[in-house]
């Protein structure tokens, strides 16, 4: 029994970094609608220096889940570096192997909100089984534990600031999508983190 639902933990957590991986390379990164935290800045360090996300965002994940271990333990470290190494492998997957598996969306209001979808429930089912997709999930997910900080806050913090600093290739127009997709996908996993969604 134990086996099985330790199992079906990390086949959510890696269905999670699929879905995730999937969204920000068909939508967030050829639609100019941009995601906050460490996924915002890893597509934010794409566009300054052609460094792919699969890379930066494994960076900047490692520096981040120091805090998380000490929230939360070495099963959440276990459990993040699995969430962090898959995602980088399936974002390279689609990046060389599989392209762009579906057309650029136009329609931005469209764009913002399937991709805060396929990033709510990806970091969702990460965040639902105790470990972090990113290293602004184990942030968040340290602050609630030690502060009672709320989630959502948290990431809203955090993504107002990327937010800043994409406007230095999103025009001024654009960032009112991106707003609107950081709210949604934290409202999202807010609800995946208090139960509200089950995995």
């Amino acid at each position: 029994m134990r086996y099985t639902k330790t199992i079906h933990k990390y086949l959510s957590i890696f269905l999670g970094m699929v879905i995730l991986s999937f969204g920000l390379f068909n939508i967030h990164s050829r639609c100019n609608v941009t995601e906050g935290g460490v996924l915002g800045a890893s597509l934010l360090f794409d566009e300054w220096f052609n460094v792919s996300p699969s890379i930066t965002a494994l960076i900047m994940d490692s520096t981040c889940f120091i805090i998380g271990i000490y929230a939360m333990g070495f099963s959440f470290l276990r459990d993040s570096i699995f969430a962090s190494i898959s995602f980088s492998l399936c974002y390279r997957f689609f990046e060389n192997v599989t392209g762009p598996l579906i057309p650029v969306i136009d329609n931005l209001l469209l764009a913002a909100i399937l991709g805060a979808c396929f990033v709510g429930i990806g970091v969702g089912l990460a965040v639902r089984n105790g470990c972090a997709a990113g290293g602004d999930d184990a942030i968040s997910l340290a602050l609630n534990k030690l502060f009672k900080i709320k989630v959502s806050s948290t990431y809203l913090f955090l993504d107002t600031i990327v937010l800043i600093l994409s406007l230095s290739y999103i025009p001024f127009n654009q960032i009112f999508y991106s707003l609107i997709s950081v709210w949604l996908s934290g409202f999202i996993i807010e609800r995946f983190h208090s139960g509200s969604i089950s995995s």
